[in-house]
């Protein structure tokens, strides 16, 4: 297997497409990361841990269905690659 390639049983492989298109529709909801923890009811801090892909912060599919619920995004949008 080549460096870098993620295959689907690795256990970030689904949190690492999910972070990602958090970030993508938060961004494109026009939502900054203070104002959807404000809004989705959680820190900034663990908001922004969720998103990155350095700290690459576990959450649970609670977190996930407020974070949909509030940018008003189906939540299996998020599973999307």
């Amino acid at each position: 297997m080549s460096v870098g390639v993620k295959i689907k049983n690795e256990d970030t492989y689904y949190y690492d497409i999910v972070r990602k298109n958090i970030k993508k529709y938060r961004r494109e909801k026009g939502y900054t990361l203070q104002r959807l923890a404000e809004e989705a009811d959680m820190s900034m801090d663990y908001l922004a841990e969720i998103e990155s892909e350095k700290r690459r912060k576990s959450f649970s599919l609670a977190i996930l269905g407020r974070i949909a619920d509030t940018l008003n995004v189906d939540i299996i949008k998020f599973f999307e690659s």
